[in-house]
């Protein structure tokens, strides 16, 4: 797993962070934030108070089309196939072909046996949260019923628990939260703002919003369970107010995602924002110019948790294979950038100074020939071939290179080993609950 040691980029001042903070308390003071759960309300008034992110399109090359059951596993293969991606993620894409109210056991089902990486958790109902967490007790606890007490000692998913912005939470979310928070799995608590739309239209504003709603959902989760994991949530671009139409990678959005960061620590909690944000209909300059604007800034910020960070495209409505390669090259360079330089008397390499001389090349020097393998990065998409060779090898663009990569990744894919015993109880509880369910 990559942990960025860099130093973070830090844009606000002491003086600005109190401002905001007075803003958020105002909002919440004045204004309140609405809980659309009785349950929810009881217990802040108990303590003293008063009280989307599936894809339902993919995009292979030029054909966009709905999403299906087999894209969603083909898109858990990906994901368990790269290195840069700790976690598989939740509703990689809208699966439009099963079943509406069972297509949940089917999503999870997929996360748990065709990767072994961290999935989140669903969250469009209280019985699909419960759903989640009993597939998890099994596939961590083992066969025999010890699950719970194990996912509860180590977390076993994590769930994003969306606000309704502005001001509200809604039940349905609020109903996940509850089962969630209950089990002790951590929740992203996340208000969805888009300036012009769900917030007023400053940078300021928007993040005083944004700290009233992400800190009374954490809230929340505390009275739900004290000690509950939390992990303070940020989705924050603006609308294009020419079209009303959403736009991302946005220099507006690069900011408000280094002023999360920052403020995310002076509150002393973990944050998820960022991603491969753009709003681009295809695989091009656009999609990958506008998904580094978002991509950057996230490594600049030291964010934690990081969604959408592969195949986003057409502001979210698609899931683009190309565009998860494309993703995939810009962690792999974005890795290597922000992993600290070792300065050593070794790395100064005198010696080789010493074999060329005045006016010679480095080339055929011993120092060179002993790394020449491993010294710089080799990119596993881009191509660095003179235009003859290119042509040559075919004259494909990046995203002809990219649907080559998906295409080979996925005939290479071996499932990760998982236990019979444990594989058959996640069969047995998906059959029984689509006969409960009836779909």
């Amino acid at each position: 797993m990559f942990v960025n040691t860099m130093p973070r980029y830090e844009i606000l001042s002491a003086d600005s962070i109190a401002v905001l903070d007075r803003g958020w308390r105002r909002i919440v003071s004045e204004i309140g934030i609405q809980f659309a759960k009785p349950e929810a309300v009881g217990l802040f008034a108990k303590a003293g108070q008063q009280a989307v992110y599936g894809p339902p399109f993919v995009r292979a090359g030029d054909v966009r089309r709905d999403a299906t059951l087999d894209d969603f596993r083909q898109l858990c293969m990906l994901s368990q196939g790269f290195d840069e991606l700790d976690s598989a993620g939740g509703v990689i894409c809208e699966p439009n072909d099963a079943p509406l109210d069972s297509r949940h056991l089917d999503m999870i089902y997929a996360l748990a046996t065709l990767t072994d990486k961290i999935f989140m958790g669903n969250v469009i109902s209280g019985p699909n949260a419960a759903d989640t967490i009993r597939m998890t007790e099994i596939l961590f606890g083992g066969a025999g019923g010890k699950g719970r007490a194990a996912i509860e000692r180590t977390p076993a998913t994590v769930s994003l628990i969306n606000c309704n912005s502005p001001l509200r939470w809604d039940d349905r979310m609020l109903d996940a939260q509850f089962e969630y928070c209950a089990a002790a799995q951590p929740v992203v608590l996340t208000p969805f703002l888009l300036m012009g739309a769900m917030s007023p239209v400053t940078i300021p504003a928007a993040l005083a919003q944004q700290l009233a709603e992400a800190l009374s959902g954490i809230a929340l989760a505390q009275l739900i369970r004290p000690g509950c994991p939390v992990i303070f949530g940020s989705f924050l671009s603006n609308i294009d107010m020419q079209s009303g139409s959403p736009s991302f990678g946005t220099p507006e959005s690069a900011i408000g995602l280094l002023c999360t960061g920052q403020l995310a620590r002076h509150y002393g909690l973990p944050f998820r924002t960022g991603g491969g944000l753009n709003s681009s209909q295809t695989a091009d300059a656009q999609s990958a110019y506008e998904a580094l604007m978002t991509l950057l800034p996230t490594f600049l910020a030291g964010t934690n948790f990081v969604m959408h960070a592969a195949g986003w495209l057409e502001g979210g409505l698609v899931s683009s294979y190309e565009k998860f390669i494309i993703d995939i090259e810009l962690l792999k360079m974005l890795r290597v950038e922000f992993t600290p330089l070792e300065i050593t008397e070794e790395s100064l390499a005198f010696g080789a100074h010493s074999e060329v001389g005045h006016g010679g090349h480095f080339l055929g020097a011993a120092h060179t020939m002993e790394r020449f393998r491993e010294c710089f990065y080799r990119p596993m998409l881009s191509s660095t071939a003179n235009f003859e060779r290119w042509l040559k090898l075919g004259g494909k663009d990046t995203a002809a290179r990219a649907g080559e990569i998906w295409r080979k990744k996925l005939e290479e894919f071996t499932p990760p080993p998982l236990d019979d015993a444990i594989r058959a109880e996640l069969d047995d509880f998906v059959a029984r609950r689509r006969r409960e369910i009836d779909d």
